[in-house]
């Protein structure tokens, strides 16, 4: 696989500028606005529609997704983005699909997205490789959205490496008990919680806000939702839309008309 020859200005922000950094994909992804999203590679249900939610506005706003690949969030944020709109940092060589059950998602975002990898062909995944991919995770978005974590988790490396490069912390509000990290970061005033979707999409891009709540609620309604999530995710537009003439329900679901 080639290696990435020029310098790569978020990386600066590293501990150390990597020896060697391979790719295979689509390198303009490197110049567009990007936005890093970890989190539990077991996700509550919660956490995994918000994710869905946030990640597609952002694809749809211009803006690139950076993440590892791994099973849970990270697989959630590629797909919900589509692969032509993501780059995943692979902790292995760019030849091996790891984790091997999201082989056929790696193999789309090597077609239409970007795998940017330190290590050689064939070098297999370690526990210390973990932790330089997710340095790179980080380093490359403009700021980093844990969507989930609880104490212990190998996210807590990631937000470390995000503190100690100066990097805007954001979470998802979580009940008192779930996701304790994400919890205790909002205590310690170390995070800011995203509330609002749509208002947070556009203090990224505000001069999209119109498109972006357009094409935003079009789209989740396209997908068929069930009544009970379509009212959680948009309360008061599924009010609208539906005495608007706009959605139909049947059978506890949401159709697009």
């Amino acid at each position: 696989m080639p290696l990435i020859e020029s310098k790569i200005k978020e990386l600066s922000s590293m501990k150390s500028y990597p020896k060697n950094l391979s790719y295979s994909g689509d390198l303009e992804l490197l110049n567009r606005k990007k936005v890093s999203i970890i989190g539990s590679r077991k996700p509550s249900k919660y956490s995994r529609n918000l994710t869905q939610r946030i990640t597609k506005q952002l694809a749809n706003a211009g803006i690139c997704i950076v993440s590892g690949g791994a099973m849970g969030i990270d697989a959630i944020a590629h797909i919900s983005a589509t692969p032509k709109n993501t780059i995943c940092v692979l902790p292995c060589g760019l030849n091996i699909k790891y984790p091997s059950i999201n082989k056929n998602l790696l193999t789309e975002i090597q077609k239409d997205g970007l795998l940017i990898s330190q290590f050689e062909d064939s070098f297999k995944a370690t526990p210390w490789s973990f932790v330089v991919r997710n340095e790179l995770v980080v380093a490359l978005g403009d700021i980093l959205i844990v969507a989930e974590a609880d104490l212990n988790s190998g996210s807590l490396r990631s937000i470390e490496f995000a503190k100690k490069m100066g990097k805007r912390i954001f979470v998802f509000p979580h009940q008192i008990d779930d996701s304790k990290a994400t919890n205790e970061l909002l205590k310690n005033a170390e995070a800011e919680a995203i509330y609002d979707v749509d208002e947070f999409v556009n203090s990224l891009v505000p001069n999209s806000k119109e498109k972006i709540k357009g094409d935003s609620f079009s789209e989740y309604c396209k997908t068929n939702p069930t009544y009970e999530d379509a009212l959680k995710n948009y309360p008061n537009k599924i009010f609208e839309a539906e005495l608007g003439g706009k959605i139909e329900i049947k059978n506890g679901k949401i159709f697009f008309i």
